[in-house]
């Protein structure tokens, strides 16, 4: 076993036990010094006492930070002051959210807290960026082909049907009748209207129910995958399917109720290279929740690249079965769901 090893574990110990106190720290030039005296007649507890009591109870968790941080703070060390701004952010969100005290149950300090926030944030872009890296330029170039679209200008019509769930199924059947009539009555005034879209406006205004849009003749405004939540997905794949100055001839149905849509105009379809990043980080970020075993993968083959020699073999074993054993559970659990 060498000594470099028992030092860092040794020294990350005495920082957490005296850094608090106001005292200096001691050097400790062998693992037979004591760490802590006594009176005589009662024996001194040594340097090597105190490593092998930690590295039963606390040496992987201990190693693994002190590994990480070493190994993240070098690999992006741009990102350094954006990480740990970000984990103060959420522990100053979670303070606001549930209270101080609550905070310091969870991570033991405010401080802790943000610690442990900041090594996450670099380990979630390390694992994240060993996902960009499986991606290949097929998958890249197969999923601009079929996802990737220009904006379009939507304007919409929306009608709900008041159902809610005490409303009885003869009750729930008559509104949803009556707001399907109202959608089919404003198709046949757009099927007779000369001027179309400005017709559309007048009936948005007279008809629509999104307190937001009708009084601007319905607008949407430019929209596309991610503009709007995913209440509107289906008038974003509905639209797609028009033609510039086309509206909907049959009800569309979400979440929020019945709609017509009016797609008014459309840009060209982004080029390839302004999208190639953000594809690459969406289907990096599917291969990591499809395989959850990569996240654990990621960061052992980080390590591995930078080196990393476990000298102690009994914490070396720890290592490696964490690995095992973090990678089993997650596929127990993906078998079991």
């Amino acid at each position: 076993m060498k000594n470099k090893t028992k030092k860092i574990v040794i020294l990350g110990a005495c920082t957490l036990l005296l850094c608090g106190c106001g005292k200096e720290i001691p050097t400790l030039s062998d693992g037979s010094q004591a760490v802590v005296s006594f009176n005589e007649g009662t024996e001194s507890i040594s340097a090597n006492q105190l490593y092998e009591k930690m590295k039963e109870n606390y040496s992987l968790n201990a190693i693994l930070t002190l590994m990480d941080t070493e190994i993240l703070e070098k690999k992006y060390p741009d990102d350094l002051e954006d990480a740990r701004e970000q984990a103060k952010s959420t522990i100053d969100s979670l303070i606001d959210t549930y209270g101080e005290n609550q905070v310091i149950a969870m991570y033991g300090s405010t401080e802790s807290g943000e610690e442990t926030l900041y090594l996450s944030n670099l380990r979630n872009k390390a694992i994240l960026d060993y996902g960009k890296s499986l991606v290949n330029e097929d998958e890249i170039n197969s999923y601009y082909e079929k996802n990737i679209y220009g904006d379009v200008t939507v304007d919409h019509i929306l009608i709900t049907t008041g159902v809610t769930e005490d409303t009885s199924d003869e009750d729930k059947t008559k509104l949803e009748e009556e707001a399907k009539n109202k959608v089919n009555t404003i198709i046949s005034e757009l099927d007779k209207a000369e001027d179309k879209l400005a017709r559309f406006k007048e009936l948005a205004a007279e008809y629509s129910e999104d307190e937001a849009t009708k009084n601007n003749g319905g607008s949407l405004g430019a929209i596309n995958t991610g503009t709007l939540s995913s209440s509107y997905d289906e008038i974003l794949e509905a639209a797609r399917k028009l033609n510039d100055g086309e509206y909907s001839k049959e009800i569309i149905t979400t979440s929020l109720g019945y709609h017509v849509i009016f797609r008014e105009s459309s840009s060209e379809k982004p080029s390839l290279e302004d999208k190639k990043d953000e594809i690459t980080e969406t289907l990096a970020n599917e291969k990591l929740s499809d395989d959850q075993t990569l996240q654990v993968t990621a960061l052992d083959e980080l390590r591995k690249e930078y080196g990393m020699t476990i000298n102690d073999t009994d914490i070396a074993d720890k290592y490696s079965a964490y690995i095992t054993n973090q990678i089993a559970s997650i596929k127990a659990q993906s078998s079991s769901n």
